[in-house]
């Protein structure tokens, strides 16, 4: 009865876990294993005690009616219950579960790395890939370094704080897209103190002094809350690592600079060629620890930044 009792409570335990990840409904498990009273259990009498004398009810009904609701009444009550607790045992109804957890466990396992592999495009994505990896070794490396050597870390933070402050359309119009409200506020929150007493975005006043992070969203983000699978994974030339998905919310994303609309194609292009130049200086240790210690840097890629979406539209 001990190891009984025991079986039975760490049942109620799994099941309690698994309706918590929403995959089984746990009132009705708990309700149909709520005591060990509730379960019907066949065991053998002992030979040592002998069996109990039948006792003689006497039904004496008014009726042929109540005459024969009495006898189908006690009919029922002689009949012993057939309940799967009678048949199934506590250490079955463990395998059962540990079985269906295992499953699901390798269903989700297996989605996953569907995912995360699929890399239709390989051999174009590798050639692409090593275009951008030599134009960064032997173009924008060497730039990012001599000015790393010219330009104070303080005045590169500061570029890259006003670059991040002309950022905020997107990651307001996505967070209220995806509805975050959090965000969105605190999107407005940052630029109205980053643009005022940041000086236009050059000090990040907002997160040093209020404590107001920023949101990480995007249009990419935003199709995969609604829905919308990733699609291949894509590498293109002077381009961040994307898939399909990713690329149709860059391209969205792009449209919303508000500079697009206000400065000529070359000022654009070259903002945009200082912001690369100054973003590659800042994590110079950063990029240089990461081809260090990794042998395929295609598969290394592509693995962390499928796995990095996967958890931002989880978020």
């Amino acid at each position: 009865m001990a190891s009984t009792s025991r079986g039975l409570l760490f049942v109620l335990v799994v099941l309690g876990v698994v309706s918590g990840c929403g995959t089984v409904s746990a009132p009705s498990r708990l309700e149909s294993l709520a005591t060990p009273a509730e379960m019907t259990s066949v065991t053998p009498p002992s030979s040592d005690v002998a069996p109990a004398s039948p006792v003689e009810v006497v039904v004496t009904p008014s009726t042929e009616t109540e005459l024969a609701a009495a006898e189908t009444t006690a009919d029922e009550t002689a009949r012993p219950e057939t309940s799967d607790s009678a048949t199934i045992t506590d250490d079955d109804r463990f395998a059962l579960i540990a079985a269906m957890l295992a499953q699901t466990a390798a269903a989700a396992a297996a989605d996953d790395a569907i995912e995360e592999e699929f890399d239709p495009w390989e051999r174009f994505n590798e050639k692409t890939f090593e275009f951008n990896r030599r134009l960064d070794r032997y173009v924008l490396k060497p730039v990012a370094k001599v000015y790393d050597k010219i330009v104070p870390d303080r005045i590169q933070n500061m570029i890259a704080n006003g670059f991040d402050n002309i950022r905020f359309v997107p990651r307001f119009v996505n967070s209220v897209l995806q509805a975050k409200w959090g965000g969105a506020g605190r999107e407005i929150g940052r630029f109205l103190i980053n643009s005022t007493l940041g000086i236009g975005g050059l000090f990040d006043i907002a997160k040093q002094e209020f404590g107001l992070d920023k949101s990480r969203e995007d249009f990419g983000q935003t199709l995969g809350v609604w829905g919308a699978g990733p699609g291949p994974y894509l590498i293109l030339p002077v381009l961040p690592p994307l898939t399909v998905r990713d690329a149709v919310g860059f391209a969205v994303d792009g449209a919303m600079n508000p500079l697009n609309y206000f400065l000529p194609f070359l000022d654009r292009f070259v903002m945009q060629i200082g912001d690369t130049v100054n973003d590659r200086s800042l994590n110079l240790e950063l990029y240089q620890g990461f081809e260090e210690t990794v042998i395929d840097m295609y598969s290394a890629v592509r693995h962390g930044y499928l796995q990095r979406r996967v958890q931002m539209i989880k978020e």
